[in-house]
Parts: C-alpha cells; sequence; structure tokens
C-alpha cells in the first residue's frame, strides 16, 4: 500500500513508534542540533532552516498538530531547564543569532528527533520534507525486512509466545473436529463451513478473504500467520463450540442437521463474554498487519491503532526469533504438549 505520511497519523505514529528504525533514521539525516539532557534538541528556527521554510509556516503546524507534537517530544522549556539550554547554547562555536533572539525569552519550544520527525511529516511545503519522508519510508522497510530475514509474511511466529499458542491450537483443533465428524450429519465440507464460520465472529474474514488480504500462496498454511492472541481466541472457540455440539449430540440421541448446527452457533457465539476478546484480537490483528505486513484487514478498518513499542520490541526486538530457534530451545516444551492427554 501507498502511505502517505502528511494525512495519516496512525502510520506516522508507527513509525515514531519503531525504536529500530528510528534509530537508523536519526544516522541518515545526519541532524546537527544542539546537545541538551543527553539527546539533542532542535529550536524552530533551526527546523524552518532545514526545511526551508518560514518560521511562521513551523509556528502553524505546531499550532494545528500541538496534541500530536507534545506526544512525540516537542515541549516548551522554562525556568533551570530553559537556563540549562541557554548555557549549552552559549557552549556551541556557532553565533548565538543563528538561534533567534533568545537571551530574554522566558520560555522556548524544542524538538527532539522524534519531534522534528514528526515535523517532517507534516510539511507539505517543503521538498526537503518530502524527500525525507520517502528515506522514511525506505529505512522502515529495510530495517524491518533485515531484522526478520527478508519478509514479515511469518512475522507473528517470532513472538515468543507464538509455538504454545500453536500447539495448544492444535489439541483444539482435533477435539473440534472430531465432534464435527460425530456429532453433525453434514459431507466433509463442514469442517471448512465452521471453521470459516470462526474466523467471521472473531475477525470477520473467512479462510479465502484473509489470504488475499496477505498475499498468501495456496501452499502457505492460514493458522501459521496467526498471532498467539488470535490462535488463542480460535483454540477457546473451538474448545467450547465443540463440547456444545457434544452435549446437544447426547441430548438429542443423533446427529445434528446443518440448521441446528448453525442456530447453535449463533447462540454460542452471541455470549456477551466473548466481547472484549474478540474486540482486543480484532485490534491486534488489524493494527499488526497493516505496521508490519503492510496489509488492511478493510473488515476490521475502524480496529487499525499505532502498534505500540513493545510490539516492535516483541517481533523485531532482542527476545524475537526465528521458529527454527524457538523449535530447538522448545523441544521438552513440545513433547510436555504432545504427550498431554
Amino acid at each position: 500500500m501507498t502511505k502517505d505520511l502528511t494525512s495519516s497519523a496512525i502510520d506516522r505514529q508507527n513509525i515514531l513508534n519503531n525504536p529500530f528504525a528510528l534509530s537508523e533514521i536519526e544516522k541518515a539525516a545526519g541532524i546537527q542540533g544542539i546537545p541538551f539532557e543527553g539527546k539533542t534538541v532542535l529550536l524552530k528556527e533551526q527546523v524552518a532552516e532545514f526545511f526551508e521554510v518560514t518560521v511562521r509556516t513551523i509556528e502553524n503546524y505546531l499550532e494545528q498538530n500541538a496534541d500530536e507534537l507534545a506526544r512525540n517530544g516537542y515541549e516548551v522549556l522554562k525556568g533551570k531547564r530553559l537556563k540549562t539550554l541557554k548555557e549549552a547554547i552559549q557552549g556551541l562555536d556557532v553565533p548565538e543569532t543563528d538561534f533567534g533572539n533568545i537571551a530574554k525569552t522566558p520560555q522556548l519550544g524544542v524538538f527532539d528527533f522524534r519531534a522534528f520527525l514528526n515535523l517532517a511529516m507534516l510539511v507539505s511545503e517543503s521538498i526537503r520534507a518530502k524527500l525525507l519522508r520517502q528515506a522514511i519510508l525506505d529505512i522502515v522497510i529495510d530495517t524491518i525486512n533485515q531484522r526478520t530475514g527478508g519478509g514479515t509474511k511469518y512475522i507473528n511466529q517470532r513472538d515468543e509466545d507464538f509455538l504454545q499458542s500453536i500447539f495448544v491450537e492444535e489439541d483444539y483443533r482435533k477435539q473440534f473436529t472430531n465432534a464435527l465428524r460425530d456429532c453433525v450429519a453434514m459431507g466433509n465440507f463442514k469442517y471448512a463451513v465452521y471453521t470459516d464460520k470462526i474466523y467471521v465472529s472473531i475477525f470477520r474474514e473467512k479462510a479465502q478473504e484473509y489470504r488475499k488480504v496477505l498475499k498468501l500462496e495456496q501452499k502457505d498454511c492460514v493458522r501459521s500467520t496467526f498471532y498467539a492472541e488470535v490462535l488463542d481466541l480460535i483454540a477457546s472457540y473451538e474448545c467450547g463450540f465443540g463440547a456444545l455440539l457434544q452435549e446437544e449430540f447426547v441430548a438429542k440421541g443423533r446427529k445434528l442437521s446443518a440448521l441446528e448446527v448453525d442456530g447453535l452457533f449463533k447462540r454460542f457465539e452471541g455470549q456477551p463474554h466473548w466481547k472484549p476478546l474478540i474486540e482486543k484480537t480484532r485490534m491486534k490483528m488489524a493494527s499488526r498487519d497493516l505496521a508490519f505486513r503492510d496489509a488492511l484487514h478493510l473488515q476490521l478498518k475502524e480496529y487499525v491503532a499505532p502498534v505500540q513499542r513493545e510490539d516492535y520490541e516483541r517481533f523485531l526486538g532482542e527476545k524475537s526469533k526465528e521458529l527454527a530457534e524457538r523449535l530447538e530451545e522448545a523441544k521438552d516444551v513440545m513433547k510436555r504438549l504432545k504427550e498431554r492427554g
């Protein structure tokens, strides 16, 4: 998907929350600012000069996007902190006039690199800002590909929770398919039909629709691309609905018709305790797939939110690993799960 950072607050925040891309972008930008409290900050005069726009233009963006820029590092200094900044400026080997008339200023706004980058994604008048936005997008893609080994189709598997979730879900999947086999009077297509009903209930897409969104090949296993939280909720559905089918089968003393199973499922998915779990799962799937896989689930569009720093650490950081590494480390755990029951 083509990203327009000037219009999408979510895309901007995804980049600003990605610590791995942020460090690479800072190196590439090579911004020369004022050393302050262990980081580099810039005044609006410096920012205006960099983007080749007027100071008033920068002030307009500050007024129009005050909350977003404040969340991402823009702040107004006063008192002792302002005095410390002025001392840092005096220590620089440049004319003080380069920073405007600040000697008697009672307060002064400063951009750290994160806030500067936020502004770069907003300023539409500047050619430099436009070039920087393109560089930002390229670096984000390169950073994610580098940390995932070249692709994001199975980025979900880098999560330390994935392995246990997929094995637990396989157990409940077997119980569910056994219940369909023994309790439902339909042909083999019933397995696909009721799997799709679970998928639609949780994330509003059938398996084939999900494949299209993620551009999966026919040989790709859909479940191998699910995040741990999605697998856990699917397992809960399979466990609960499988048990319900068996109860109805015993109560009626015969296999259930498609109409009866559909009615049971409608009541099952309508239970209120599912709602908070489904809402959370939809948000995680929609948000992560847009940020990591550049895939938009149109049916979940309203659930898209910025991915938090913790998720970048989870899927790209030191704790994230390729599935092969996790399999090697988890041999004993896998053996216990296989032998369970």
